[in-house]
């Protein structure tokens, strides 16, 4: 199989996911989500790993969008455990910490830690990027946000533990290839091992009157289709419209699921399923 690109470097959260769902194969770290997705499209990877909801912040919403404006199936999901800690440079104690760098999400997940001190926040594209900026430049009074591995990996000291929000925080990532290559794809990962059920993830829109999302959801709840989420994200087509994401926790071949979908169409103005996979259990913390 081709590389699993994923966004950040080496010792990043998808990093972990990539092993999570893949063992030890060829990885391929590019800048940014839609690397990822360009990577994947030009057939540079064989799969994406892209981050889509963390426990405590919720959405990565650019995930949905980039998923809107590419021609790849979703194919699978892995959900991975966040410890975050603080990493600086060897020999310095947090009091000479002036600045912390990481993902904005990754600031986000640590927001009450970092409230203790009056630090300047920056944020970098990636947590494990955090640290290797520090690493390269060799900047004292400052700090990263990121994994204790990621830690390690840049010869980095950790000043505080476990700094999350929650000791149970993690964060799902969905795994996406090309439609050619989606069942391959599948039966690559690992998932399958500690999958609890089947989903689905699929986007539709409806027109902007009263009572027409209303019939939309009606669709699912009348064939007995759980929808696990639902979350709305502006079309991009026009102002003000806006199209609805859903996860189904249900296979789309499922008789209940097929027939709720083909209502669904009917009441739609457009429908767009990007694929059936294996639910991921939760992967123990580490």
């Amino acid at each position: 199989m081709q590389p699993v690109a994923y966004a950040g470097e080496p010792g990043a959260f998808a990093e972990d996911a990539v092993l999570a769902a893949f063992g030890d194969i060829e990885r391929l770290a590019v800048g940014s989500f839609r690397d990822v997705f360009d990577a994947v499209t030009v057939g540079r990877a064989g799969a994406g790993m892209l981050p889509v909801e963390n426990l405590l912040n919720g959405t990565v919403r650019e995930t949905y969008d980039l998923l809107l404006e590419h021609d790849l199936a979703v194919v699978g999901e892995v959900v991975v455990p966040v410890r975050l800690c603080l990493a600086a440079l060897p020999g310095q104690s947090i009091d000479d910490i002036g600045r912390v760098y990481s993902h904005i999400q990754a600031l986000g997940q640590a927001e009450a830690f970092l409230r203790t001190r009056p630090w300047t926040t920056l944020t970098t594209y990636n947590t494990a990027g955090a640290g290797k900026l520090i690493h390269a430049a060799g900047e004292r009074g400052a700090a990263a946000v990121l994994s204790p591995r990621a830690a390690a990996l840049f010869e980095l000291q950790v000043l505080a533990h476990d700094i999350q929000g929650d000791v149970d925080n993690r964060t799902r990532f969905l795994i996406v290839a090309r439609p050619a290559l989606a069942s391959d794809v599948a039966a690559a990962t690992t998932v399958r091992a500690g999958s609890v059920g089947r989903r689905t993830t699929l986007v539709f829109a409806v027109r902007n009157k009263p009572g027409t999302l209303l019939a939309a959801l009606r669709v699912f709840a009348e064939r007995g289709v759980n929808l696990s989420k639902l979350e709305s994200r502006p079309s991009r087509t026009a102002a003000w419209e806006y199209v609805f994401w859903a996860d189904l926790d249900a296979d789309a071949a499922e008789p209940a699921c097929a027939a709720a979908l083909d209502d669904l169409r009917g009441v739609s103005t457009m429908v767009r399923v990007f694929g059936s996979y294996a639910r991921a259990g939760d992967l123990p913390a580490t």
